[in-house]
């Protein structure tokens, strides 16, 4: 029999089981990669330390080892230290700026001292800053480093992560201020660099190779990321966290920590190309000039206990005339993936930021806005257009849950104009089912026919379902990815729209202090706040709307279904929870008022009744 509660029952069913398998195949998967990351953690602070960086090995053109790394070099073995003590070591040039603060090491011209001051741990402002970048020697070092590698077979002595460099000028990096850098070799090179940064994350360097020896030399300028030891990661498949870049002709390239081991080192030979390390929020990335040559790699080494990782290009090789000079630019972004900073690239609407500011190639994928992007950037810009007008992330979500209502109005109208026809005809079809008991294709034909003379679309109904889903992935992608969504506050106890529900039903909401989900073997499920359970109650209002399903399966499925959905919504974002209950409350109120128009009784109350009433009663 066609029957629109069947084909509804089909949509949800499927959203069900790709729910269930996120909750019980992939979450306990990734709590699995979680332990094992941590196991590799602790073995790592106990490893001795080694520096790991490697800079790129030049060779004589045509060589082509120009983009082959030396042989990674451990530095001098040495117990692991804290970050206080790390940059204590060595003389530094601080760095100041509205959004970051950190030093710059004058012991191989490192920038290897960054935290985001805009952004703390937690939800508490007084938590630490978030920690970018730390020097060799600490837990987790993570750098960068730019300069000049000499051809393969030359004894030219260049800097490296080890040189005394000389400060000139500003001893302080500023968006007003930048500094200077000297070193002479002693054999006739001299090598000047200019270090400025803006506002927001971006350094630009300038680097110049004065000759006054006795011969021409040939270099290669170079610009490294590196990064010791292998990170947490979130783990979920619709993130990507990893190396990354955009590389010329060759698009878009993601190499997860996992595939960079596997393949050890992979090589791009391009132009107009970016590349990087990306976390969830956080990211650095190198920002050639989009006309220079590269010759780019991504690698993982392994040397004794720790993994290092590293994003670096050479470019084309400068010979430098005796009493001549050679310059090379370079950028670098390290900072928050703030989508008005990186850019977002969209038909309507849409920031321009680095990505249009340098015109650069496709930088706005930095952010992993995902293969549905063309919903997930409009619903980002949506919530941030009336965050600016309303200030509140969550009051957003609501306004943008109206729109979205508003926008599929006319297509939801008839999806339940239809289903309130299909209701009005029950008496008739439940009289097919008197009149031919034992027949059913005579029952379909019959069916048919009456559809056919009220103009009922019989999978009318999925449709509001069917709507909802790509709405509720691209919101569930913003809250996941946008950094604009990490702790951003609601009202009362949501403080995180990104993060669940904080209170639990199983501790009286705070009356028992101890945590329910730590429990084993079914602690993950006793996750269950307010939000959740105002959802649940929407979709039960939701469902008794319509006439109880005459069949036992279905009444048994549309009965529970309110109440497994509660569980497995409990561990969403917050955002995403409130979000859908929201949602179901428009769909009741909306579902009534074309009922109320179409002739049918709104059943909503009856059917509660009936449910709370006792059976001999009923």
């Amino acid at each position: 029999m066609i029957d629109n509660r069947n084909t509804i029952l089909a949509v949800i069913l499927s959203g069900l089981v790709l729910i269930g398998w996120q909750y019980f195949f992939n979450l306990p998967q990734m709590e699995k990669r979680r332990a094992a990351e941590q196991a590799q953690s602790e073995l790592a602070k106990t490893a001795q330390q080694t520096d790991t960086a490697t800079t790129p090995q030049g060779g004589a053109a045509p060589a082509p080892a120009a983009n082959t790394p030396g042989a990674a070099q451990p530095a001098a073995n040495g117990p692991i230290v804290d970050r206080e003590t790390a940059i204590a070591s060595a003389p530094r040039i601080k760095i100041d700026t509205p959004r970051l603060t950190g030093s710059i090491s004058l012991k191989g011209a490192r920038i290897d001292d960054l935290s985001l001051v805009q952004f703390r741990e937690t939800v508490d402002p007084a938590s630490p800053a978030i920690v970018l970048f730390s020097p060799s020697g600490t837990a987790s070092p993570y750098y960068a480093e730019f300069g000049w590698v000499a051809g393969a077979g030359s004894t030219v002595k260049v800097p490296d992560q080890s040189t005394p460099w000389q400060q000139e000028g500003s001893n302080s990096l500023s968006p007003s201020s930048p500094v200077t850098l000297k070193y002479d070799n002693g054999d006739g090179l001299t090598f000047h660099r200019i270090i400025s940064i803006d506002d927001r994350y971006l350094f630009t360097i300038k680097d110049e190779v004065t000759n006054v020896g006795n011969a021409p030399v040939t270099l290669y300028p170079f610009a490294l990321i590196s990064r010791h030891g292998t990170p947490k990661v979130a783990g979920y498949y619709i993130l990507h966290e990893g190396l990354i870049g955009y590389l010329g002709d060759q698009g878009l390239q993601e190499y997860s920590y996992k595939k960079i081991d596997d393949a050890k080192s992979v090589n791009f030979k391009v132009t107009n190309g970016w590349l990087g390390i990306t976390d969830k929020y956080w990211a650095s990335a190198l920002l050639p000039d989009t006309d220079a040559q590269l010759n780019a790699r991504f690698s993982s080494n392994l040397v004794g206990t720790v993994r290092t990782y590293q994003t670096d290009y050479l470019k084309d090789p400068q010979t430098i005339a005796i009493g001549g000079t050679g310059s090379a630019n370079a950028r670098l972004f390290a900072g928050a993936k703030e989508a008005s900073v990186v850019g977002i690239n969209f038909p309507i609407g849409g920031f321009g930021g680095y990505n249009k500011e340098l015109n650069l190639n496709h930088f706005d994928l930095l952010i992993d806005w995902g293969w549905f992007y063309f919903i997930t950037k409009p619903m980002f810009l949506a919530l941030d257009f009336f965050y600016h007008l309303v200030g509140n992330f969550g009051i957003a979500i609501l306004l943008v849950t109206v729109l979205v209502k508003l926008l599929f109005f006319p297509l939801a109208n008839k999806s339940y104009a239809s289903m309130a026809k299909m209701k009005s005809v029950q008496p008739q079809l439940a009289a097919l089912k008197e009149r031919y008991p034992d027949d059913k294709v005579k029952q379909q034909q019959e069916m048919m026919e009456i559809y056919k003379k009220e103009k009922i679309n019989p999978i009318a109904g999925c449709l509001p379902v069917a709507l909802q889903i790509p709405v509720f992935f691209s919101l569930y992608k913003v809250l996941f990815v946008t950094i604009e969504m990490r702790h951003a506050p609601f009202f009362g106890w949501i403080k995180d729209l990104s993060s669940p529900d904080p209170t639990n039903l199983f501790t009286l909401f705070g009356l028992f202090h101890y945590d329910p989900t730590q429990l084993p073997l079914f602690g993950h499920y006793l996750a269950l706040g307010v939000w959740p359970m105002i959802m649940g109650v929407t979709m039960w209002f939701q469902m008794k709307l319509n006439p109880t399903p005459p069949d036992p399966t279905q009444q048994m499925i549309f009965t529970w279904m309110p109440l497994i959905f509660t569980f497995m919504l409990a561990g969403f974002p917050a955002g995403l929870v409130i979000y859908w209950a929201w949602n179901n409350t428009l769909s009741v109120l909306q579902q009534s008022v074309i009922m109320r128009r179409n002739g049918v009784k709104v059943e909503l109350f009856d059917n509660l009744k009936a449910t709370f009433a006792s059976k001999k009663a009923t």
